[in-house]
């Protein structure tokens, strides 16, 4: 299937759980490294666009082969969204001439995935008809919420507490993968919409959000590359 595929990154210079996020080093190489490499690892991606307001991480992903959108800094504050930076990436590809069949999403907070991953949620994205795909984990959680000040369970019956084994398997949005048709940017403001598939990936998935994560992340790195 020959169609034209891009991958975008959203990099934001500022962070205020981790400073200079971004670009802190995993495993020796800045954070938003890893994506980029990953991105160029696929080799049904035929470009890469990084969209930032920040001039440290456009030349270290210049560096590295990404090309680069500037992001206005009203799409760059603490508070802004991620989709509308999305869209307005989509934006300024379509006004360079670039005219995507699809757009791979990657989020650089999620780095624990492979170009080979990329290229299979391509795969599967190009063999449905879907109109977006995200990225998930298994997971057999026992979940609970709380109401009006008392606790109930949510995806089992706490009182015929079930083998984990035996649960229905649900799934945890991971957030290392996302693609979409362009109409679902343009329209829905969301890199979801329309008919929704599922990538499922293993759990070792980690979405970076502390200092934590990222020792949870270098240590998983660390070991796949060791394999």
């Amino acid at each position: 299937m020959n169609q034209k595929v891009i991958a975008v990154i959203l990099a934001r210079g500022g962070s205020k759980g981790i400073p200079r996020k971004n670009l802190r080093l995993l495993a020796g190489k800045p954070l938003i490294v890893h994506t980029i490499l990953d991105a160029r690892e696929a080799e049904l991606v035929d470009h890469i666009y990084v969209s930032t307001e920040d001039a440290e991480i456009a030349d270290v992903s210049k560096e590295y082969g990404a090309e680069m959108i500037q992001r206005p800094l009203e799409l760059a504050t603490d508070a802004a969204a991620s989709a509308p930076a999305l869209a307005h990436a989509l934006t300024e590809i379509e006004r360079g001439g670039m005219y995507p069949d699809l757009i791979v999403f990657l989020q650089c907070t999620a780095p624990i995935r492979t170009g080979k991953d990329i290229d299979m949620a391509i795969k599967q994205f190009q063999n449905t008809d879907a109109d977006s795909l995200l990225s998930v984990s298994p997971s057999h959680k026992f979940l609970w919420e709380k109401s009006e000040g008392y606790a109930s369970s949510i995806n089992y019956d706490y009182r015929y507490r079930p083998r984990r084994q035996d649960m229905k398997t649900q799934f945890v949005e991971n957030g290392s993968i996302y693609v979409c048709k362009p109409w679902v940017v343009k329209q829905e403001q969301n890199w979801l919409g329309g008919k929704i598939d599922l990538f499922v990936m293993n759990e070792n998935c980690v979405d970076i959000d502390s200092l934590l994560d990222f020792e949870i992340a270098e240590l998983i790195l660390n070991k796949e590359q060791s394999e």
